[in-house]
């Protein structure tokens, strides 16, 4: 009896003994895991504030072409307006360009984009 109690308790230890170091392993894994995850966290972070960057760079340069444009449109406007009227004072027939009208075509306008803000914090927990 003495024998099999003493293979059953040195069976005992060493079964403890791997379920000890199957836990150690799975707590490594999970920690790396973690460490890993925060990782690929801070460069998507980064990422996000790059592409937030470059957006709003786009949306001031969208934004200055856009002034440009409507400049531009009252310019045309103008001259066509000057034209409209040399012809008439003159009598010479005229190819004046018709300017088309945005609001005919509204998918074309230049609509001020609405930013979507986001930061590399609301990712962050």
């Amino acid at each position: 009896m003495d024998e099999r109690k003493r293979k059953r308790m040195l069976s005992n230890r060493e079964s403890a003994r791997r379920s000890r170091m199957k836990k150690q392993q799975h707590l490594t894994d999970l920690t790396n895991q973690a460490a890993q995850l925060r990782n690929e966290n801070e460069q998507i972070a980064m990422q996000v504030n790059l592409i937030t960057q470059q957006y709003l760079e786009l949306d001031s340069d969208n934004s200055v072409l856009r002034a440009q444009v409507m400049e531009l449109t009252e310019r045309l406007q103008s001259l066509n307006s000057m034209l409209l009227i040399f012809q008439e004072v003159s009598g010479m027939a005229m190819d004046i360009p018709e300017i088309p009208d945005p609001l005919l075509r509204p998918w074309l306008l230049p609509c001020p984009a609405q930013p979507i803000m986001a930061s590399a914090e609301l990712f962050q927990f």
